[in-house]
């Protein structure tokens, strides 16, 4: 029996507000435990919240950048559920009348195709404490700084049908909260965390199969092989005649495998209703009106206007917009080189594979636009050739000096002497007679073609990589002819 998954994401992005939802504490990250937990979010007796205007423009301005509806009047409920790092003993998030409705987002995907995503809402909430298990043997260690941070929680419909398009739709979700500048979408530091939903059913089923819930997943990586691992489970334990239960499960990184946690609970088990602390929020057209005005150019926007502009195609375009500080490097260097398209090779060729091999983004690159477009200039004026500059680009990584210092230190300058590369194609061929025969003899073209690079090979070679390509090409044919 062949089988499709059925993937919908939790998403919950931790806002980027100075303080919290409903109090006034700091939500600066890394502080001493317990140190930013003020009165109102240790729950004492008396303390009443007030709703930090900040989270709601913040709230509103992800729901215009997804095309969804904003509401009106959106109200706050109490989530009742008791555990060590919920003071309350409830959770203050909005259940029945979100602040953002149905929108939509377009991902792309591998094979340069691009996919709807349905969101269902986005909704505001505090979130919990820490629990801290590694300091503490045999204990629990609870830090509340956490408590109380503002939080959107964006619900997908379940339109995903591969961990791929999963992890594609969660990186889109990244980009436009970055770019908004809402949160700075950190997930190793919790600052945008995961739930993933996952069913299978077989294929042509209408009729959704039971799903189970993946908890806190915190990487892109993790999220593709949570949902696989998940999906594989459900189908084996079908097929060898179990059920399938709703339930919450986490996934184990290290042994690649999700474990039940606990049964999934029903919105009745929560026993939710609007918080009696805290009036229903309403805004206006105006309000709503003055968020869209502050909205900046968002990666859609960006990436059709870097095929327009640039004349990049989309598929070139879409991996440069993902993130504002990408994109932003990419137009540095475009404008001061000249050369758009190799702007884009050099930023997901050599920069990408020095980046993925370092575990670092674009912030933390060695090498600056500038000098980016620096090296590019040296290559177009005919002072080294693209070889040699991939070896100037490993240099420039290293902080080893600037493009210029590099190239005469390390004497890389391009050949373009005619009579020193004349020479050189004399010495390979005189070296090499059997490889000239071959080519003289050869009649069929694309072998041909293929013979002579292998002597250019060899005059490069014999340069150490420093002949100017183009004049070798012509001296070369120019010399074959002759024979």
């Amino acid at each position: 029996m062949q089988w499709e998954t059925v993937i919908g994401l939790e998403v919950h992005v931790q806002l980027a507000t100075q303080s919290k939802i409903f109090s006034g504490a700091s939500t600066n990250y890394g502080a001493e435990p317990n140190t930013q937990a003020c009165a109102i979010d240790l729950a004492m007796p008396g303390m009443l919240p007030v709703l930090n205007e900040g989270a709601v423009r913040m709230a509103v301005k992800f729901g215009l950048a997804v095309n969804a509806d904003i509401a009106h009047r959106s109200v706050f409920d109490r989530k009742n559920y008791f555990y060590a790092d919920l003071p309350k003993g409830y959770q203050i998030s909005q259940m029945y009348y979100p602040i953002v409705g149905r929108g939509e987002v377009s991902i792309n995907l591998p094979d340069n195709s691009t996919r709807p995503v349905g969101i269902h809402h986005a909704h505001m909430e505090e979130d919990a404490g820490k629990s801290l298990h590694e300091d503490f043997h045999g204990q629990t260690g609870i830090d509340l700084n956490r408590a109380g941070t503002p939080l959107l929680e964006i619900v997908s419909e379940p339109d995903m049908r591969s961990a791929e398009q999963a992890a594609a739709y969660l990186r889109k979700i990244h980009s436009i909260v970055t770019y908004l500048g809402i949160s700075d979408g950190d997930m190793s530091q919790g600052s945008m965390r995961c739930d993933c939903n996952v069913s299978v059913r077989p294929v042509g089923q209408e009729e959704f199969g039971t799903r189970t819930e993946i908890k806190n997943v915190n990487s892109f990586r993790f999220v593709e092989k949570a949902i696989n691992t998940e999906a594989e489970r459900q189908i084996e334990l079908i097929e060898d005649g179990g059920t399938v239960e709703q339930e919450t499960r986490l996934y184990d990184a290290d042994r690649n495998e999700t474990r039940s946690m606990r049964t999934k609970e029903f919105a009745n088990d929560y026993r939710y209703f609007p918080d009696p602390d805290l009036l229903p929020v309403e805004i206006d057209d105006d309000y709503i009106n003055d968020v869209r005005g502050e909205l900046p150019e968002l990666p859609d926007e960006k990436q059709a206007r870097f095929t327009r502009d640039y004349g990049l195609s989309e598929a070139d375009a879409a991996p440069l917009v993902q993130n504002q500080a990408q994109a932003d490097y990419f137009e540095t260097v475009a404008k001061a080189s000249g050369d758009p398209r190799q702007a884009a090779n050099w930023i997901m060729g050599e920069l990408a594979r020095l980046m993925n091999q370092n575990d670092i983004t674009i912030d933390q690159c060695p090498v600056s636009a500038e000098s980016l477009a620096t090296l590019m200039g040296r290559i177009q004026d005919g002072t080294i050739s693209t070889k040699i500059a991939k070896q100037v680009f490993e240099a420039l990584w290293n902080g080893e000096g600037t493009t210029d210092e590099i190239i005469e230190n390390q004497g890389l300058k391009q050949v373009s002497d005619s009579g020193e590369i004349e020479s050189l194609v004399d010495q390979v061929l005189s070296e090499n007679p059997e490889m000239v025969e071959d080519y003289l003899g050869e009649e069929v073209a694309k072998k041909q073609k293929k013979k002579f690079n292998a002597l250019v090979g060899q005059v490069m070679k014999a340069s150490q990589g420093k002949a100017n390509p183009a004049q070798v090409n012509d001296i070369l044919q120019s010399k074959l002819s002759k024979n």
